[in-house]
């Protein structure tokens, strides 16, 4: 099949040639027509705990949901995902992630958006502040023999973990996942700089969330969010929904880490893309509010998102003044180098695997209204004229 689009990269007006993968990327001479959409690889998120009232956290969902899930994510321009299972009981997360998995195997070409999983926790802080909206009750140590149970109930597709380099046992555990190919992030921590340095010595990779999942107040340095910041070997994700983060540090954080090291997430939950109300986020109760917010109910608690990945590319444009072009590589090459996904670290060239989307891009509200969603090489999403 053969697709046309402008380059939001070069400006060029491309024909790409594709089946499963991208066959020909080719440079036009005929400018394109009024109208054409720009064309770029598609979004991938590498936290999603639900979405479209859909709860990745519950054991129960089923495969029609999860189906559900997934089409509605196609229609924000992500094309593959990490459903992100959080801290909770050793059976439930298990159990969770059994689910995820089976739903994966059965839905067949349309469960190919399931890249992966991300475990977040429940090797996290257990103070408040740190902890975020994880269950006090559930926060544990690094256990090895947990994560094999994991990696089990998955076949082998953990791809990425959360924990807090504050335990003792941290470095260990991190070295051995490292060893079979699984990507540390810290996060939801209060660790000291000498264990986030260990945990950065031991082969963890990533800050979660970044900004988020932190003490209300602390001290002026040193601090775990400069560690970070200042660690180069570390790449951090970014909840751009403009309510988990204020513009200031937005700006900020993307001038420490550079654009090569920064990666744009939802952390989206069950209400996203879903009216105002009640949902659940594994065992808790959550509440979307009128405003977009989405909190433990009864509580100000942030507990996910409710974001759409295009709105955060053109929310992180609007806040940092970056170009289109470096927004989409926020949300597209480097969560694919980061979460080491195979065929999608390169963009629209040869041997690729041809997931893409086709956009239309207004540079006066840096409003992005998604066409088409491709995944490896069909079409999973088509907006309705």
């Amino acid at each position: 099949m053969t697709c046309f689009g402008i380059d939001p990269f070069t400006g060029e007006h491309l024909a790409i040639e594709f089946e499963t993968g991208f066959r020909v990327v080719d440079t036009l001479i005929a400018q394109p027509a009024s109208g054409t959409p720009y064309i770029a690889p598609a979004w991938i998120d590498l936290q999603v705990n639900g979405y479209a009232g859909v709860d990745f956290n519950s054991p129960h969902a089923t495969p029609e949901e999860i189906r559900h899930a997934i089409a509605v994510l196609h229609s924000t321009g992500t094309a593959r995902f990490f459903p992100t299972v959080i801290t909770g009981s050793p059976e439930d997360m298990e159990a969770s992630l059994r689910n995820l998995w089976k739903a994966r195997q059965q839905l067949g070409a349309e469960g190919e958006a399931i890249e992966g999983f991300h475990v977040e926790g429940p090797h996290i802080s257990p103070e408040d502040g740190p902890r975020g909206a994880h269950p006090k009750r559930w926060v544990r140590p690094p256990d090895l023999e947990e994560y094999r149970r994991w990696q089990e109930a998955t076949e082998g597709h953990i791809r990425l973990v959360t924990l807090s380099p504050e335990w003792p046992e941290a470095p260990r555990y991190i070295e051995q996942l490292v060893s079979e190919g699984v990507v540390v992030s810290i996060g939801h921590t209060q660790a000291t700089s000498e264990q986030i340095a260990a945990a950065v010595s031991a082969g963890a990779s990533l800050s979660t969330h970044l900004g988020n999942g932190a003490h209300r107040l602390l001290p002026r340095h040193p601090n775990y969010i400069w560690d970070q910041l200042a660690e180069d070997r570390l790449c951090a994700g970014f909840i751009v929904d403009g309510i988990h983060l204020p513009a200031s540090f937005v700006r900020v954080a993307l001038r420490a880490k550079g654009l090569s090291r920064s990666l744009l997430v939802t952390d989206a939950s069950m209400p996203a893309c879903a009216p105002p109300g009640i949902y659940r986020l594994g065992e808790q109760e959550v509440e979307l509010t009128e405003d977009n917010r989405v909190v433990l109910r009864g509580q100000n608690r942030l507990a996910g998102s409710a974001l759409r990945m295009n709105d955060a590319i053109s929310n992180v444009i609007r806040m940092t003044g970056i170009s289109l072009a470096e927004a989409l590589s926020l949300a597209s090459r480097n969560p694919a180098r980061v979460g080491r996904i195979v065929h999608r670290q390169r963009g629209l060239a040869p041997g690729e695997r041809a997931d893409f989307v086709l956009f239309d891009y207004d540079p006066q509200t840096h409003t992005i209204r998604i066409r088409e969603t491709w995944l490896s090489g069909r079409r999973v999403f088509k907006a309705s004229d």
